[in-house]
């Protein structure tokens, strides 16, 4: 894995082999990195949700190991214009530009993928606490206006009830008075039939009774 450059200065390769080893080291980091991260946010495990302190504490650490491969990168870049350039080297450095790339772009992606879970199950919690407190909300308003409605009912059974006991009244004191016309004129009857007398002065009476 040496600077493939005979004419390379000792120091040129050391710093070459050194810098391979920390990209690769960092590149092994940040692929379980973002294994990780896919499914801290949900992204591959949307039933698991972290915390948000926890997921922007891993956010931090991708970013972190992304600008130092990015760091390694360039001075891979400079080691190895110091060297006599060769195809092997540039392939590798070419190599090691495209790892560090795919694994922006797979951040990138997956910080998309999750921020838009994040924004649905936001929006679904609000929708759920607005449905909610519009439940409590009719419940409680309910209350009241079925307990106006029944007094509304009972004083209108009430006075239903004082009137029919009025009615009832009249009919009692009419059939009383009935009662106290017929027997007076039962009565009358009686006297006129046994008294032909009083008869004849009762038709007097209506006669006189009549022509006024």
């Amino acid at each position: 894995m040496q600077l493939e450059a005979a004419s390379s200065p000792p120091g040129v390769r050391a710093d070459w082999d050194e810098l391979r080893r920390e990209a690769r080291r960092i590149e092994g980091d940040l692929d379980v990195r973002l294994s990780s991260y896919a499914k801290l946010g949900g992204y591959s495990d949307p039933k698991s949700p972290a915390s948000d302190s926890h997921w922007k504490s891993m956010e931090m650490e991708i970013e972190t190991l992304l600008a130092r491969l990015t760091d390694v990168n360039e001075a891979m870049s400079r080691c190895a214009a110091a060297a006599v350039p060769t195809t092997s080297v540039a392939q590798k450095l070419t190599r090691h530009r495209d790892i560090l790339h795919e694994f922006a772009q797979e951040f990138k992606r997956t910080r998309g993928n999750i921020m838009s879970m994040r924004e649905h199950a936001e929006l679904l919690t609000s929708v759920r606490n607005d449905i909610n407190e519009y439940k409590t909300s009719s419940s409680s308003q309910a209350v009241p206006n079925l307990l106006r409605e029944r007094a509304a009912i009972h004083g209108s059974i009430t006075q239903i009830d004082e009137v029919t006991s009025q009615a009832e009244a009249i009919k009692g004191v009419l059939s009383a008075q009935r009662s106290t016309f017929g027997e007076i004129q039962g009565k009358v009857k009686q006297l006129s039939d046994r008294f032909p007398v009083i008869r004849n002065l009762l038709g007097l009476c209506l006669l006189s009774t009549t022509f006024l």
